[in-house]
């Protein structure tokens, strides 16, 4: 009886985690974008033209926002006032570090043409004989070139379960093997920690000594 009462409430979990989970993270990311309403003036807030509070009103304003902001900075005039507004904060002093950083970052990721976190590869790491999975982002670049020689690789590995947190490191790029695997299916395998596996393939049960 015991073993059936774990067996139910393992499931129970099973089921009642990850929505649970899903919920307060979709609840948490609604809020948020809600906030973008203070850009706008109390006196044209929904809450106090209604007289009610419509839930996710600040979802549909950041995505209408993005769009306008989007779409202005498509064209000529936009990209020259984009190219100002550069300018302006990169001469700024504090603000510049923080701003230079951030928009680096972000056009990594985000442009067309960037090209991180397009592959998944498996590296001996922290040290020979352990293997984890870390993700391409480029090559050396700057002084380090001067100082590496051969075929180099700058990847990012990442932590579990969460991948936000990790280690930027340079490998020789025959050091690296490239996984027959999407970003997001290394994604998925990090996070759970080895739990759910790509392509749904089961790995054989490991033995132990």
């Amino acid at each position: 009886m015991m073993a059936a009462i774990r067996k139910w409430l393992l499931s129970g979990l099973l089921v009642i985690v990850p929505v649970a989970i899903t919920v307060w993270v979709l609840e948490w990311v609604i809020s948020t974008l809600d906030q973008t309403l203070l850009i706008l003036p109390s006196s044209w807030h929904p809450d106090k033209l209604l007289g009610f509070h419509i839930p996710g009103f600040g979802v549909l304003l950041a995505f209408g926002s993005l769009l306008i902001v989007g779409a202005v900075a498509s064209n000529f005039v936009g990209r020259k006032l984009v190219d100002w507004w550069n300018l302006l904060l990169h001469r700024i002093p504090i603000v510049s570090s923080i701003y230079s950083g951030v928009k680096q970052v972000s056009d990594t990721l985000f442009s067309e043409n960037g090209n991180a976190f397009r592959k998944a590869v498996l590296v001996q790491w922290p040290r020979e004989g352990v293997w984890t999975i870390a993700f391409v982002t480029g090559v050396p670049g700057g002084d380090t070139a001067n100082y590496l020689q051969g075929d180099y690789l700058t990847v990012y590995v990442p932590t579990t379960p969460n991948p936000t947190g990790g280690y930027f490191v340079m490998l020789r790029a025959s050091e690296c093997v490239e996984l027959r695997m999407s970003v997001d299916e290394a994604l998925k395998y990090i996070v759970s920690m080895g739990v759910v596996v790509p392509n749904g393939v089961a790995p054989h049960p490991a033995k132990l000594p």
